[in-house]
């Protein structure tokens, strides 16, 4: 298998991600949608690459102004050794400060991507969001959760403690392509597929806050003509639930 086989793998992956869970799709809008109308907050987290999908969809053209990222140091990509990133995701006390520290409160709405599910930072967020009162979805891969064991002291993977789950239909361990003289899977497509999913999921939001009569806070690309004074006026609107600014 080649370059084209992937894109093909990718391409495929997304329309079944999107089109076998409209359902849930359409329910992670709908919250999504009812938490920036009541003005509450939303939150988005990963660990690693996962946390890709925070960047994503915070500060970007197109997307919703009121989407905070939540980006904890030794978390990220920039980390040095990045392999640190893999001891401290696996650590449920760093979940409980990271959760705690953030302003997370009851009717805010979690967003937790992590494709294996098991790591104890994700799943004890969504726990301490669940005594919270807070909303959770998680994006997660349900083949490759359900195949290996929880990290977290309680025994529980992401999606089993999440309000709305969203798979995002790859292959356990994530790498999709077998190429011939190679032992190990290339190409993974929990990226691209999450990506698609989760703007999917904002899209959606702001048909549905346009047909309850709300003006939805999307922002406008700093390089077009009026985009600066489109963005204040939404930083202005939106200032009680935008974190990162």
């Amino acid at each position: 298998m080649n370059g084209s086989d992937y894109i093909q793998i990718v391409t495929k992956t997304i329309k079944k991600a999107y089109y076998e869970q409209k359902e849930a799709v359409g329910a992670a809008a709908r919250l999504l949608a009812e938490t920036i109308e009541q003005k509450h907050n939303v939150f988005v987290f990963g660990c690693s690459h996962a946390g890709i999908i925070a960047e994503e969809v915070f500060y970007r053209t197109g997307g919703l102004a009121v989407i905070n990222p939540v980006f904890f140091p030794g978390m990220m990509l920039n980390t040095r050794p990045v392999t640190m990133t893999s001891s401290l995701e696996r650590d449920p006390e760093i979940g409980r400060i990271i959760f705690e520290k953030n302003r997370i409160e009851k009717d805010d709405l979690l967003i937790i991507h992590s494709v294996s599910g098991r790591n104890a930072v994700p799943v004890e967020m969504a726990l301490r969001a669940k005594e919270k009162g807070c909303r959770t979805v998680c994006l997660t891969n349900l083949s490759y959760s359900s195949s290996v064991k929880s990290r977290h002291p309680s025994g529980k993977r992401l999606f089993e403690v999440c309000d709305i789950v969203l798979d995002n239909k790859g292959d356990v361990g994530d790498a999709a392509v077998t190429v011939e003289g190679l032992p190990e899977k290339t190409g993974p497509t929990s990226t691209s597929v999450g990506t698609a999913l989760m703007n999917a999921v904002i899209v959606d939001s702001i048909n549905i806050m346009l047909k309850d009569g709300i003006v939805p806070p999307v922002l406008m690309s700093a390089n077009l003509d009026g985009g600066d004074e489109h963005n204040e006026k939404m930083f202005r609107e939106y200032r009680e639930n935008i974190f990162y600014r």
